[in-house]
């Protein structure tokens, strides 16, 4: 039985809210001070890139409606195996500025999927 889509998506946009939770109200020096909120952010892009990098592979066409997905499996990536070079700059800049994007388009698609 083929996995469901729909759960890849919702897991990539419960993870996009906690993302957009944890930045409410800091700011970028906040974000550099804070191993914790770090960690918790990454933790949480790690889980955006690959829940839609199985949703590529259970439903191309479906992954292939999310702007820049290749670039989101590969800042997962970069998370996870290139830890040691994870640029807090670029982490910040991506929560701030490609977040509420990414998180409007997950929520139109998994309605378009619940529409009858």
């Amino acid at each position: 039985m083929r996995p469901d889509p729909r759960a890849y998506l919702w897991d990539a946009l419960r993870a996009t809210e906690r993302l957009d939770k944890f930045r409410q109200g800091k700011a970028f020096a906040d974000y550099q001070a804070d191993d914790m909120l770090k960690s918790a952010v990454e933790r949480q892009f790690e889980i955006v890139g690959e829940a839609l990098n199985q949703l590529s592979r259970v439903d191309p066409a479906l992954a292939a409606k999310v702007p820049e997905l290749a670039r989101i499996v590969a800042f997962r990536n970069v998370l996870i195996n290139g830890y040691a070079m994870v640029d807090d700059a670029i982490v910040w800049q991506v929560l701030s500025d490609k977040l509420p994007d990414l998180a409007r388009v997950l929520g139109e698609l998994l309605a378009e999927l619940d529409e009858p």
